[in-house]
């Protein structure tokens, strides 16, 4: 075994053991091969817990093709003993130029596939706009993500959306672990890789409070830096406030950092102006979907050069002598400079995946073409699965306490 297939192989099975739900639903789905005789298009940052994700599914029954949703996320060796060790068909590579990115989303298509797991929704557009063919079948997907679940609730509500669409970032068992913790984690695995450089003492700006701001925040502050957060929602920003962080607008904010991280899902977060109001030295990096929350072009208008002085960071000179850096040319920074979310972390969201396709594999044809919640039973499930793999117990209600809870006459 080659030293490039041997480590992707080791990185799989230290993920697998480290998944014990995922690793029950796969024991039970290869003696009732739910998905028999399906094709599943998946669409997923390629690298260890999604490796094993897709392994489970074609445990199930099913055909699986799997690209990767970001051109830079992909773990070469991951893909390669995929591909050799269990006989998937992989199409990513890390370092994807934008040609050869959507060249493998559309091999994936090409299979047509009855159900898509998505990670962003940029297969489930391609199926409704360059590759319209294959919605003839397609019966229903997945999606991982806020930015996805963003562009596909926008579709619906444009009448655009052809199928149904489970929203698995929307998910208990995902957006409590996944994003919070996960993505806390992750952002600084990824940043501790790129730079090598401490985050304690430093002001560390957050653009945005959802539940992965939460998290890059709480860990920003665990590791001593002094965290400002900048947010467009009132509610959010009083949050932040009473978890004692700084509050600002970004145009004030950057002047004092020395650390910016985004993390929006929207664009144009770092622009022009921003751009000019920074220190010397400011260091940038995204943990968004997207690479355009931190506006490349700006920082091309603004510097006369721009050089990679590290693996994954880029030094720009600005035209009045400044140095802006810019971590893995503004991609997820913990999937392009790291090896994303913890793998007890990922056991949750992918055993939620799996749950959902085939929930929606058994449901697809009373339901209409909308964005639905993940049932909570599947919550319910995976949470039970996962205490008891941690060894903890919980108490119950009696029948007695539900009645109280459930009642509404005096004395019930």
């Amino acid at each position: 075994m080659d030293d490039e297939l041997k480590r992707g192989s080791l990185r799989l099975h230290w993920a697998e053991s480290h998944m014990p739900v995922l690793r029950d639903i796969r024991k039970r789905f290869i003696d009732e091969q739910p998905l028999a005789g399906l094709k599943v298009g998946m669409a997923l940052h390629t690298e260890a817990k999604t490796g094993m994700l897709a392994v489970t599914l074609a445990d199930a029954g099913a055909e699986i093709r799997l690209a990767s949703c970001n051109p830079l996320s992909t773990d070469d060796s991951v893909a390669l003993a995929l591909r050799e060790e269990f006989g998937l068909k992989v199409y990513a590579k890390k370092w994807e130029s934008s040609e050869e990115y959507y060249r493998n989303l559309n091999a994936v298509l090409d299979m047509s596939p009855d159900f898509i797991i998505d990670d962003g929704a940029d297969l489930i557009a391609m199926s409704h706009t360059s590759r319209k063919e294959v919605l003839s079948t397609v019966k229903a997907a997945n999606e991982e993500t806020t930015t996805g679940v963003v562009r596909l609730r926008a579709m619906a509500a444009d009448g655009a959306l052809k199928f149904p669409v489970l929203d698995i970032n929307d998910a208990k068992m995902k957006f409590l672990f996944d994003n919070r913790y996960g993505t806390g984690q992750s952002a600084f695995d990824g940043w501790m890789n790129a730079t090598n450089l401490i985050v304690a003492g430093k002001r560390l700006v957050v653009a945005g409070y959802g539940w992965c701001g939460k998290g890059v925040a709480m860990r920003a502050k665990g590791l001593g830096a002094s965290v400002i957060v900048t947010e467009v929602d009132p509610v959010k920003a009083i949050e932040a406030k009473m978890d004692g962080l700084e509050v600002m607008k970004m145009i004030d904010a950057v002047k004092a950092a020395d650390i910016i991280i985004t993390v929006t899902g929207c664009k144009d977060i770092i622009t022009a102006e921003h751009i000019a109001a920074m220190k010397d030295g400011c260091v940038l990096g995204n943990v968004g979907h997207f690479d355009n929350e931190i506006s490349k072009p700006a920082l091309q208008e603004a510097s006369v050069s721009c050089e990679r002085v590290r693996d994954f960071i880029d030094e720009y000179k600005m035209k009045d002598g400044r140095s802006l850096y810019l971590i893995a040319e503004g991609r997820l920074m913990n999937l392009a400079a790291g090896q994303g979310h913890p793998a007890e972390i990922m056991d949750m969201s992918f055993a939620t995946q799996a749950l959902g396709i085939v929930h929606m594999s058994r449901h697809y044809k009373e339901m209409e073409p909308k964005v639905y919640a993940v049932p909570h039973e599947i919550d319910s499930e995976i949470a039970s699965i996962k205490l008891k793999s941690m060894g903890v117990e919980i108490d119950s209600l009696t029948d007695s306490q539900v009645s109280y809870i459930t009642g509404w006459k005096e004395g019930t």
